[in-house]
């Protein structure tokens, strides 16, 4: 498909990571120098929980951060709706508003008539909370972005996005590996060191395959550039079936639940399940 044709180029971002303003130079330095056109490269960026009233001005004060006319994707965030920007302080009672996911996107929609986006999607959505958009969409979302990796395979939500044409895209597909957030017990896994030996390949690489082989595109993090380099190192090999038989049975748990987004008084979910409709 048209979304992610350029798997090493492209770039995600969000108004919450404070890093347009860092990729809109690089790329812009790029482009200046003639070492790639725009066209050349895939820009993500998502409206922030605290912006759901009026998408289209988030979306124009992302665009000026990167010095751009257009991005190729633009994502809901998070469903949920926040007076406060969660990244500045804990996420008090009084801090949630009241959520209209239905205004938001009809804002989102307003955003690709314009122009201003060539695709748009959602991010940490579940199956369900996706069937309640495409009810009145009049654009249904382009791509679901979420958590997914050997020990958070997905499935449901995979299937579900598959049958209505909705491309999922992985985040911490290595798990956040050595993140301060992360974890390592996928990667140190003697099952899959056991898979990687047999290929000759690396334990991240295996990971990366893994998603690959199920359909969904990835977003791995590195700020080293060996590693970088081994991440494209994943497409001209395969896992057997054996290997697939051998993931599939991890144990499998979600790294980051998003508790912080629960409570019983103001938030419109009182409990992880509300969140994530029982994918959890």
């Amino acid at each position: 498909m048209l979304l992610f044709r350029l798997v090493n180029r492209h770039f995600d971002t969000a108004r919450i990571y404070s890093s347009e303003h860092a990729l809109g130079k690089a790329l812009n330095s790029a482009f200046q120098s003639e070492l790639v056109s725009r066209e050349d490269v895939f820009v993500t960026t998502k409206l922030k929980n605290t912006e759901h009233d009026d998408p289209v001005a988030a979306i124009e004060d992302s665009l000026t951060n990167m010095q751009l006319g257009y991005v190729d994707l633009f994502l809901i965030h998070w469903p949920i709706k926040l007076r406060t920007d969660e990244t500045l302080t804990p996420i008090k009672e009084e801090d949630f508003l009241p959520l209209d996911i239905k205004s938001t996107w009809q804002g989102m929609e307003q955003c690709m008539e314009m122009g201003r986006t060539k695709a748009i999607g959602l991010s940490n959505f579940s199956s369900k909370k996706i069937e309640g958009l495409l009810k009145y969409a009049k654009i249904p979302p382009a791509v679901d972005q979420v958590e997914m990796h050997p020990q958070w395979q997905q499935k449901k939500l995979r299937d579900y996005c598959n049958k209505h044409n909705i491309h999922v895209s992985a985040w911490a597909p290595l798990r956040g590996h050595n993140k301060s957030w992360g974890s390592n017990e996928v990667m140190d896994n003697p099952v899959m060191q056991e898979i990687a030996q047999k290929h000759g390949k690396t334990r991240a690489q295996v990971m990366l395959r893994w998603a690959l082989e199920k359909g969904v595109s990835e977003l791995p993090k590195s700020y080293n550039t060996g590693r970088i380099s081994q991440n494209f190192q994943i497409f001209d090999w395969s896992l057997t079936p054996d290997d697939h038989d051998k993931i599939c049975k991890f144990e499998q748990r979600k790294l980051l639940p998003a508790e912080n987004f629960v409570n019983s008084t103001t938030s419109p979910y009182k409990t992880l399940e509300e969140l994530w409709d029982g994918e959890i």
